[in-house]
């Protein structure tokens, strides 16, 4: 408290307030900046210029917006393509391996570290075979499963 009040004593006298009389009263005016250059006064869209009493000439544009020559080449495109999926004899392969080891989908799914949908999916020949995992599957299940058609 007392070195408080010491340094208040020594500090240096705060500034006058300005006499209101003193300050600037003018007003300030913002307005937006016009713009400059480019084409003034020519409008930017056909409407406009037709609005406005301009003659307009209108070219249509050939593919409006997309290639038309690709879009063309996929349309007439007769080749089915699709992804690779897990063979019958592979499937079967690995249900067959699973049910003599007594195992569930989720357990072999839990053996060989991977979700029990995966395991779903190559016994529903639904996925898309992976080199990985069918090994995994024939280590743990003891089937062969590579080279089956």
């Amino acid at each position: 408290f007392f070195r408080a009040s010491r340094e208040l004593a020594t500090s240096p006298p705060h500034r006058k307030r300005p006499n209101k009389m003193d300050q600037d009263w003018k007003p300030v005016v913002l307005t937006k900046k016009k713009p400059t250059g480019g084409m003034n006064g020519v409008p930017k869209s056909a409407d406009a210029a037709r609005r406005m009493g301009l003659q307009v000439d209108t070219v249509k544009k050939q593919g409006a917006g997309y290639n038309a020559q690709r879009m063309g080449k996929l349309e007439n495109e007769t080749e089915e393509l699709s992804h690779a999926k897990v063979e019958g004899a592979v499937k079967k392969a690995i249900m067959q391996g699973r049910l003599a080891k007594k195992m569930t989908q989720a357990q072999l799914a839990q053996q060989i570290n991977e979700k029990p949908q995966i395991i779903q999916e190559y016994e529903s020949g639904k996925a898309i075979p992976n080199q990985q995992i069918l090994s995994k599957l024939e280590r743990i299940l003891g089937v062969k499963l590579r080279g089956l058609k």
